[in-house]
């Protein structure tokens, strides 16, 4: 990080800012300018890591659309797993509505589940067939 400074120029930087700001102060100082740096340092990561994420799809669809174009057959085995990426996007996409029409087909009908009142006297029937 501190390729052209020295500890020299270091040094130098922590004495004027002692003088500047005082003892008192420069604590202070010297923790919120390493956050803002560790912020500027996230939003930087955050911006190469969606362009590499952006790069990556625009290649798969190049991937995709040379594959359209040999017809799906014969492909070259970067091509053939291009295509296997997509195809798994797509079903992991699709995942979460397939999830939720399983919670729903296996849950029960809202007629079928007993209110309060019934649970109550299901509870008192089957305390007194246990005596």
């Amino acid at each position: 990080m501190f390729d052209g400074i020295g500890l020299m120029e270091l040094l130098l930087i922590g004495i004027l800012g002692l003088v500047v700001l005082g003892p008192e102060r420069l604590p202070i100082a010297v923790r919120s300018m390493t956050k803002w740096i560790q912020t500027m340092k996230r939003m930087a990561n955050s911006v190469k890591d969606e362009l590499e994420q952006e790069l990556k799809i625009d290649q798969l669809h190049s991937d995709l659309k040379k594959a359209e174009n040999l017809g799906l057959k014969n492909l070259s085995p970067e091509l053939q797993d291009s295509i296997d990426q997509l195809k798994s996007a797509a079903e992991s996409v699709n995942r979460p509505y397939k999830v939720e029409e399983n919670l729903t087909a296996d849950t029960a009908p809202l007629e079928d589940i007993p209110s309060e009142s019934q649970k109550t006297e299901i509870n008192a029937n089957s305390d007194k067939s246990n005596r």
